[in-house]
């Protein structure tokens, strides 16, 4: 294999498995940086990836191959009722963040499969209508050199992840909205003196965050597992958590650490066709992932500066 074809597969594959990191470590940055703690960001991923399914095999024979983008809004439009459950919990009712999003992660799991089977009769969908194939970024793929490495034969879902991401950047610190969101996270009761509605700011942080958060899940389900089940997310939303921290609660970090965790998990994929690690067995490749999570999680929280009055209970001054 030459060193542009190692290169091409290296960037494709890691992509392809950060697709949906991106979207759900962008979404977690916009719930705590309006200062809700979403664990339960792993609950949103399943919903996503359980609705996203659903419309894929009900819809397919009518949408053809825009079934997996239309799935998309599917898991982003159920992640935003899911995330209101976390949203009026925590805001309203002052509920503690953990434990909430905690409830979110176990009841998610349970009503999706119980859903499943009783609409298929097992505890999976089995095969999609319609996944996520590997395809070329219009033009770009014909750079010399550059377009068969990055563009050429990769996922189509990571690169309009990457563009979230940018956009995510400019709305949190180059907007009204966006400094609003932060000043609220980080001093909520001088952002209500100066007439910022504090709990309609939280409430946007935690929808949008249920928003990319289903999206993720759709992705996963209809770009690397092409089913839903048990085990479809398996862990993604506590990987997505660890890429917002190392990312310091920065949309562009957090998708550039999202990248970083997509390439580990990937080389359990495609780690026989790289020289270095080759004779690594697999399954210290399958769990590499997770370890670097622990890893990160262990060594950057400390350093890492969260908003200040992120899991703290917000009180209206009457």
């Amino acid at each position: 294999m030459s060193i542009t074809s190692l290169l091409q597969l290296i960037v494709s594959s890691s992509l392809i498995y950060a697709a949906p990191l991106i979207f759900t470590a962008i979404g977690g940055t916009f719930s705590e940086r309006s200062g809700v703690v979403n664990i339960g960001l792993e609950g949103i991923m399943v919903m996503g990836a359980f609705s996203a399914a659903i419309f894929n095999l009900t819809f397919y024979s009518t949408f053809g191959n825009m079934t997996p983008w239309l799935g998309l809004l599917a898991g982003g439009f159920i992640g935003i009722l899911f995330s209101l459950i976390h949203a009026v919990a925590t805001i309203h009712f002052r509920a503690d963040h953990i434990v909430s999003g905690t409830v979110i992660n176990l009841a998610a799991p349970a009503i999706a499969v119980f859903l499943t089977r009783a609409i298929y009769g097992a505890a999976q969908t089995g095969p999609l209508g319609r996944s996520f194939g590997r395809s070329n970024i219009f033009l770009l793929h014909r750079i010399p050199v550059i377009g068969p490495i990055f563009f050429r034969n990769t996922s189509g879902p990571a690169y309009l992840g990457i563009l979230v991401a940018i956009i995510a950047w400019v709305i949190m610190f180059k907007t009204r909205f966006g400094l609003r969101l932060r000043s609220v996270g980080e001093n909520p009761h001088a952002a209500e003196t100066l007439g910022i509605n504090v709990y309609l700011m939280k409430y946007a942080g935690v929808m949008i965050s249920g928003f990319l958060g289903g999206i993720g899940g759709a992705i996963q389900a209809q770009a690397i597992a092409n089913e839903f089940g048990i085990l479809t997310i398996a862990g993604q939303g506590f990987i997505s958590l660890a890429a917002m921290i190392f990312g310091k609660w920065n949309p562009l970090g957090a998708m550039g650490a999202a990248i970083f965790f997509g390439f580990a998990q990937s080389l359990a994929r495609i780690g026989n066709y790289i020289p270095i690690i080759q004779d690594i067995p697999g399954i210290w490749l399958q769990i590499l992932p997770y370890l670097l999570t622990i890893i990160i999680l262990v060594s950057v929280v400390g350093r890492s500066v969260a908003p200040k009055e992120i899991g703290k209970t917000f009180i209206k001054s009457k």
